[in-house]
């Protein structure tokens, strides 16, 4: 069988990019593939200049020439095909949406030095939350001591458990009684990371089947919503999330999109900007969700 040709390639990508099959990364094929990267160029650039825009978005070798290695990364990135999940992992994320959901439970190592070293109770539904975004409030005695026996003291563990499953105003009231906890940020990271992610992954996938055929933006969307809301589906409170179970099925993105915003409902007038704002980003990065993506930028769970 003859070996494929650099003009072969690139006709591919065009084919899949919708620009002339000319055989050549021309300025054309270049702006369709910066337009669907998310980041055009400026009008007026030569080609050159777009040839090495693209080569930094892709982190790769910057020379200017549409040789094999930005040729491998552009196809890479233009394919629809997620590669098999490792074994003992659950889904697919997104930096970018791993970033929002840290951001959104402690913005920074500053912040969290600052304010969340101490045992909060959030507002709202929620429960007593430790570390990052850990809400005691939604796990059980058993949850909390597989998830942080490793990483605190006898006496912290039992300060933990007993505020298992307060949620809401008996969560409030319990707060006081955790004052003495104390948690340093690399021992939430250690427990965010090595524990409460891969668990919440599971959980997701378990509520919402077919998930991890969604692009990772859409997974880490929805890891992001059942870390914060948890994954019960009973009750009308939870009607939004029950009906992503569906959506998720039939792989309808805006559909998934619109419930998320959809439960905005709950928080309207309460106080709770954060919640509000969370569920827009989340519900933007499903809609706008694409396997388009580099893969240095796939965090696997």
């Amino acid at each position: 069988m003859p070996a494929v040709d650099s003009k072969t390639r690139i006709r591919n990508i065009q084919a899949r990019l919708k620009v002339p099959a000319t055989g050549l990364f021309d300025i054309p094929t270049a702006q369709a593939f910066e337009a669907l990267a998310g980041y055009p160029m400026r009008a007026g650039a030569n080609q050159l200049t777009h040839i090495v825009s693209i080569q930094m978005f892709l982190k790769i070798t910057v020379d200017g020439v549409a040789g094999p290695e930005m040729l491998t990364r552009v196809e890479n990135f233009l394919s629809t095909k997620l590669p098999p999940l490792p074994a003992g992992t659950s889904i697919r994320v997104s930096r970018q949406s791993m970033d929002m959901l840290i951001g959104f439970e402690v913005s920074s190592e500053a912040q969290y030095n600052k304010n969340y070293q101490k045992p909060i109770w959030p507002g709202g539904e929620s429960g007593v939350t430790v570390g990052i975004g850990y809400d005691l409030g939604f796990n059980d005695r058993n949850t909390i001591a597989a998830a942080w026996s490793d990483f605190v003291s006898s006496p912290t563990l039992s300060t933990l458990q007993s505020v298992a499953g307060l949620t809401g105003v008996r969560a409030k009231n319990a707060l006081a009684g955790t004052s003495g906890v104390s948690i340093d940020y690399t021992t939430a990271q250690s427990v965010f990371y090595q524990t409460t992610l891969p668990v919440y992954a599971r959980r997701t996938k378990s509520i919402y089947p077919g998930m991890e055929k969604l692009p990772p933006d859409a997974q880490g969307a929805l890891l992001s919503l059942v870390y914060n809301r948890g994954e019960s589906l009973d009750g009308p409170s939870r009607a939004e999330m029950k009906n992503i179970a569906g959506l998720v099925a039939e792989q309808d993105l805006q559909g998934i999109g619109r419930q998320i915003r959809n439960m905005k409902r709950l928080w309207k007038n309460k106080n709770l900007p954060g919640l509000l704002a969370r569920r827009d980003q989340e519900a933007s990065l499903v809609e706008q969700a694409s396997f388009n993506i580099l893969s240095e930028d796939i965090i696997i769970i």
